[in-house]
């Protein structure tokens, strides 16, 4: 991805947290120089899901749902980062369309990547294939809504 030029520029030192996962935020970052590690807590262990560098973007999710932030973040090295508020980021994309196409790409590319994960995971037995697995449960949902429908028509 093109890194924009111009904007907010903040500077971290290695291992100095961006963002904190359960904290809000409406910030998103692209990273100018340096690289940072994403990750998650789980059952009080941390989990890397990801290091990114230079042109790549975080905190995407929060300019797109008002939710809190789902990993933390943290500079690996020292590491500067190009800020996009809210309102920045529309006029970015008016600005450049293909910025916004680029951005999808990034995106989609980080879901083919988590579908691969989850396969290698359910092949190699580190995931159940039980009920409550939420793609089964998802799966298992379509039937249901088909018959809602027909029976709203019959109706």
């Amino acid at each position: 991805m093109s890194v924009p030029t111009n904007g907010v520029v903040e500077r971290y030192a290695d291992g100095e947290v961006i963002i904190r996962e359960g904290e809000t935020g409406r910030e998103m970052y692209i990273i100018r120089r340096g690289r940072v590690e994403v990750s998650r807590s789980l059952g009080g262990r941390t989990v890397v899901l990801a290091t990114l560098d230079r042109g790549s973007f975080f905190g995407e999710m929060s300019l797109l749902e008002p939710e809190p932030r789902n990993a933390t973040v943290r500079a690996v090295g020292d590491t500067e980062l190009l800020v996009i508020e809210p309102g920045a980021l529309l006029l970015k994309i008016r600005r450049d369309p293909t910025f916004a196409f680029e951005m999808l790409q990034h995106m989609s590319r980080r879901i083919r990547d988590l579908d691969d994960q989850l396969i290698a995971a359910l092949h190699e037995g580190r995931l159940s294939t039980t009920a409550e697995t939420p793609v089964l449960r998802m799966s298992s949902m379509v039937p249901r809504v088909a018959s809602t429908a027909a029976d709203e028509r019959a109706t």
